[in-house]
């Protein structure tokens, strides 16, 4: 070889007497190639030193060309809810366009979280996306506190540091409970998501946020916590209507819940919205297949996703500085109201 010149993968084929595909599929470690095949263009590797592309930019930058999305919940709650689904969605068509890996990990126990830190304290990601997050929770502390790149779905409050990519819970929250006090309803529940998350707290604040505007009490008896399953809807329902059997309308902190709502209400003999009006949160696939089709609010969770992870890919690869955004929410009106 002369000069200074690296080998190119067309050198090593050159040498070994094989494609250039045979030597791509040696590299990537597939197994359609022969055995003579395989040792010639290994031997033809070695001999000229050759590094691929690849290879020598993570060399180069300390970097994997992959990131984990983390999310500390079950195999079954990530199953049932379709904001996973449709965040998952958005993370890896966003990843697809840098030809970054995506890793999954579900973060359940002590175990699982030690694995984690692993895989961070041994550089096995270039960063991190978090899913889920809780107040108390100490992954993303951890997190920035070994530097690596970290990107929340959602935030821990209003003062988080990290980057971040959130809906406009608050606003959502808000008009969907003035779309309910517009059609007349004045005993309007909640069933709130985990108040130990900003995102439970802020859809909360927004129902506070409208009862205000509009003059009328917001009575703490017709608020309560759920925690965005279909089951914890269903119970908070049973509870609200034990405590305030006269409520004429209630808003859900997720359609999730808000299915698990409207099958309480049917067990108490409630028409909706006759009786009772119901508004969820997030527009999933659910909303448009309830009895009667729910009215919910939009939050963009494949926009999120892809966010998050274009966001990350700004970080990891171009050094960019953290960003937090705030993405629009929409309501959007169906028959259970």
């Amino acid at each position: 070889m002369t000069g200074n010149r690296r080998p190119t993968i067309k050198t090593v084929a050159a040498r070994a007497g094989v494609g250039r595909t045979t030597v791509s599929r040696v590299v990537n470690g597939s197994e359609l190639v022969s055995a003579d095949a395989r040792e010639r263009v290994l031997a033809a590797i070695k001999e000229l030193n050759y590094v691929p592309n690849s290879v020598a930019r993570g060399l180069v930058t300390n970097r994997t060309n992959a990131v984990a999305l983390v999310i500390p919940e079950s195999e079954s709650r990530l199953g049932s809810e379709p904001f996973f689904a449709a965040l998952i969605r958005g993370v890896s068509g966003a990843l697809a366009e840098s030809r970054t890996q995506l890793q999954l990990m579900l973060v359940r126990d002590q175990a699982e979280r030690d694995q984690l830190t692993e895989s961070v304290a041994t550089r096995r990601v270039d960063g991190v996306l978090l899913v889920s997050v809780h107040s108390e929770d100490r992954l993303p502390g951890m997190l920035e506190e070994m530097g690596l790149p970290t990107v929340l779905a959602g935030r821990r409050d209003a003062g988080e540091r990290l980057s971040y990519v959130n809906s406009d819970n608050a606003g959502g929250a808000a008009a969907a409970v003035r779309h309910l006090l517009g059609s007349g309803r004045r005993r309007i529940a909640t069933i709130t998501g985990p108040l130990d998350m900003d995102v439970g707290r802020s859809r909360l604040a927004g129902w506070r946020t409208a009862h205000t505007e509009a003059g009328v009490p917001a009575a703490e008896p017709l608020v309560e916590a759920g925690d965005f399953t279909e089951e914890g809807g269903a119970n908070a329902m049973r509870l609200l209507l034990e405590r305030a059997p006269d409520l004429d309308a209630v808003f859900a902190a997720s359609d999730l819940m808000a299915v698990g709502a409207l099958a309480e209400l049917r067990r108490w003999k409630r028409q909706v919205p006759g009786d009772v009006a119901v508004v969820g949160f997030e527009d999933s696939v659910l909303a448009r297949h309830t009895n009667p089709p729910l009215t919910t609010v939009r939050q963009p969770v494949e926009e999120l996703g892809r966010t998050m992870a274009r966001i990350l890919t700004d970080i990891t690869q171009h050094g960019a500085p953290r960003q937090q955004t705030t993405l629009p929410t929409e309501l959007v009106v169906r028959e259970s109201s």
